[in-house]
């Protein structure tokens, strides 16, 4: 994945309204409204009509809506048009809203995806196979679902996660020194997309104190040692692995690489607790949702902050298109 030139700030955005019963299209709507016409103009909100026109309504905000580009996606059934409801057809409908945001930005139409909140539970509800929106962008991309990567960026901090939604036990069984590689390059690759070229990356150790050589397990001396010897020797500028706590209290790299789901979540979510951006790297389409989730327990009440999505959405207005090129 090289980046290719988008011309000055204001990339060309696809804005997926996530769960149509939580706040993502309150947020969206938000959003827009926020912005001036001329970036406004360059986002399409992709999600069902009817449900975005109630958000407007909602936000006060009818006045804009006739003046939004949109594509219809993720039709709903109206009887399962309940906000803050959890139900299997809004789950389908926010996987579907997505999937028509990154097929269009795949074709070129986009720089970027943007995705408002999903809502797991509903997901699966509807039978649909999803462990976040990483595995999403590798089923549409195309690649295997160890090719694609959260990156959390927030509070000052790039985070990579080489493990995320399962259980540590599975986690450590399939951590390898290939995938810690992966994430490594798929982290410097999006750094790059993001204006930061050739960052200091810091990996996290499995076990505390990065094992304290074999001490407290062998995990790091045969899983990420040798991950960082490969990498050293492809002329990444890499560090560890080190300790976590040891490493971000010094705050000194551009890029770190977490292990574990919770390395990385619980320091963004400390530092930007609601205006964290996280990005699914790795893929042929570059997508992004928020650091939070739908907030079912507000939604359609009309007083949803969109200040995460308006920070997702600056840090992506100059993202260049991400493209697949062989190894």
């Amino acid at each position: 994945m090289t980046p290719s030139a988008v011309s000055g700030p204001g990339a060309r955005l696809a804005l997926a309204a996530g769960d149509p019963n939580g706040i993502g299209p309150e947020i969206a709507l938000k959003a827009l409204a926020a912005l001036d016409a001329g970036q406004r103009d360059r986002i399409t909100v992709f999600g069902p009509g009817a449900v975005l026109q109630r958000a407007a309504a909602v936000c006060e905000l009818s006045a804009l809506w006739p003046q939004l580009r949109h594509v219809e996606a993720g039709a709903l059934p109206e009887t399962a048009a309940v906000p803050g409801r959890i139900d299997a057809a809004a789950g389908a409908s926010a996987v579907a809203s997505a999937t028509a945001a990154l097929q269009a930005c795949r074709a070129g139409d986009f720089d970027a995806v943007i995705a408002c909140p999903h809502h797991e539970t509903a997901i699966h509800q509807a039978g649909i196979a999803f462990s976040g929106y990483p595995s999403l962008v590798a089923r549409v991309c195309g690649v295997p679902e160890d090719d694609v990567f959260l990156l959390l960026v927030g509070g000052g901090l790039r985070i990579v996660h080489v493990t995320l939604h399962e259980s540590v036990r599975t986690a450590l069984d399939r951590l390898t020194p290939e995938l810690v590689q992966k994430a490594v390059r798929a982290g410097v690759r999006a750094c790059a997309v993001l204006g930061v070229h050739a960052p200091s990356v810091a990996v996290f150790g499995i076990n505390p104190h990065a094992s304290e050589g074999t001490l407290f397990g062998p995990e790091d001396q045969q899983i990420v040692v040798p991950a960082m010897e490969v990498l050293r020797a492809e002329g990444y500028r890499v560090e560890g692995p080190d300790g976590a706590d040891m490493v971000l209290s010094q705050r000194k790299h551009d890029l770190y690489v977490a292990m574990l789901h919770d390395q990385g979540h619980i320091p963004i979510k400390l530092l930007a607790p609601h205006a964290a951006s996280a990005l699914s790297i790795g893929g042929d389409a570059l997508l992004s949702s928020v650091g939070h989730g739908s907030a079912m327990d507000i939604a359609g009440r009309g007083i949803a902050d969109p200040t995460a999505l308006l920070r997702t959405i600056a840090l992506l207005s100059g993202a260049a298109q991400p493209r697949t090129t062989p190894a």
